[in-house]
């Protein structure tokens, strides 16, 4: 078979399994869809491991599997994905593998924003970092500015990247802004005490909703310090694919999951509504 034959094959095959994407994610439709799907990514070491792969390796196949997904999830109409991609703890691994997260990290960033096929451009993504940015290497620091700045004008899909984040370090810092605003208030003769929702308006995600949906690749259990605060009627589960490992296969399945639980997640919402009013 020719060049150009293998070309014509390969543009046919790809319009064949967009039309089937379609499909599956319009019968997919037909029931309840997430609005908010949240990713702890997993995995990636272990899969260097397993794939006798380099340091640093299996984060750049888990960056690949994570724009696929990324893809997916938008196609199917979720609004918000947010991601786990590096601890407040993780700053204790090697300074070296640290290092090389932060240049991979730069050099992802840059690939979103310049390259014009990226999903960025696609699906007017908008781009959001949570997390303690100052902890960050510079040129990571920058290039996360860069990204919220360049998207933030874009009226897609919403991005949320949790780097150098853990959820205990959001609440911390939502009790110092709320304490902070409420002496503001007090000395301007205002009075009353701190509340719940004074917390969440200083939240990383403030300005998105709780997910319905949260992954944890590889088979863990844990959630190891993400969303803690956001997750208390949130759908959990642990696939057993390291992150990149995950596919449409395992995403599709979350989905249908969730959608069988979302009559009981329903309920609990609207007790607890009550409850509050």
């Amino acid at each position: 078979m020719g060049k150009r034959s293998r070309k014509l094959v390969s543009k046919i095959l790809g319009r064949v399994w967009r039309l089937f994407r379609r499909w599956l994610f319009l019968m997919l439709s037909f029931g309840p869809m997430p609005e908010h799907i949240a990713f702890i990514l997993d995995g990636n070491r272990r899969y260097a491991k397993k794939k006798k792969l380099k340091m640093g390796a299996g984060h750049n196949v888990g960056f690949n599997s994570l724009v696929a997904v990324l893809r997916y999830c938008y196609e199917l109409g979720v609004k918000y994905v947010t991601v786990y991609a590096f601890s407040i703890d993780n700053f204790n691994r090697k300074p070296e593998e640290v290092q090389g997260l932060m240049a991979l990290m730069k050099e992802k960033i840059d690939e979103l924003l310049e390259e014009e096929d990226t999903i960025v451009h696609k699906f007017g993504l908008r781009i959001d970092f949570w997390g303690r940015l100052d902890l960050l290497s510079e040129s990571a620091r920058l290039a996360a500015e860069r990204a919220m700045a360049a998207t933030a004008n874009n009226t897609g899909p919403v991005l949320c990247v949790c780097v150098a984040y853990t959820s205990t370090d959001e609440i911390a810092r939502a009790i110092k802004k709320s304490c902070s605003k409420k002496r503001e208030e007090e000395a301007a003769g205002a009075r009353g005490s701190i509340a719940v929702a004074d917390l969440e308006k200083n939240f990383d995600s403030a300005h998105c909703p709780d997910p319905d949906i949260l992954i944890r690749t590889s088979g863990e259990t844990r959630l190891s310090n993400f969303l803690l605060w956001q997750s208390a009627l949130t759908h959990l589960q642990n696939p057993r694919p390291l992150w990149p490992e995950f596919s449409l296969r395992n995403l599709i399945w979350a989905i249908l999951k969730y959608q069988k639980a979302h009559p009981y997640l329903e309920a609990r919402r609207r007790r607890l509504a009550k409850k509050q009013n």
